[in-house]
């Protein structure tokens, strides 16, 4: 078995916990989180503590345990803290403006780029230049700040473009005569 997999999910103080059948609910301040574990996975709760274990010792299920338990974890701590990811715009006249659900961006295009934020997804503007996503779902959190990176990736000479906010990009040297 996977050494994620031996270990428990302690559940942070105000999440509920709900298992019905092959469905696991996590409830917190946050919001709701709910998804179908696999079948060949076991679950068993002792005092706000889950304990995931294969149901054969197939090498599918010993992979899928450590598979089940790391979002089970995510998700307690999206329902009780939350998840959130950092963009940095670089290159002169690239802004970024949230309206509402929208995010209105500038990245050098003839025209403005209007990103709309899918349910559970908030998105902040602290600057021009920086954009914070917010959400309860980890998974969902990574795709948005995929997505908005997708449009102006940093390119390798200026590093100009959208990028993470701990991405460190290696520039390449200029063409020589």
């Amino acid at each position: 078995m996977s050494r994620i997999a031996k270990e428990p999910v302690t559940l942070p103080k105000g999440v509920e916990f709900k298992q019905d059948g092959n469905v696991v609910t996590f409830k917190g301040s946050k919001g709701q989180l709910s998804m179908e574990l696999n079948s060949e996975v076991e679950l068993s709760q002792e005092d706000g503590v889950l304990s995931v274990a294969p149901r054969s010792g197939s090498r599918f299920a010993m992979a899928v345990t450590g598979t089940m338990r790391s979002l089970m974890a995510n998700m307690a701590h999206g329902v009780s803290e939350g998840f959130e990811k950092k963009l940095e715009l670089v290159g002169v006249g690239y802004r970024a403006q949230a309206q509402g659900k929208n995010l209105n961006l500038q990245l050098g295009f003839s025209h403005p780029v209007v990103y709309a934020a899918p349910e559970g997804i908030d998105i902040e503007t602290p600057s021009q230049t920086e954009i914070v996503i917010k959400g309860t779902d980890k998974q969902s959190v990574g795709q948005v700040a995929a997505e908005i990176r997708r449009f102006r990736p940093p390119e390798p000479y200026k590093g100009k473009g959208v990028r993470y906010a701990d991405e460190r990009v290696v520039l390449k040297e200029a063409k020589k005569k």
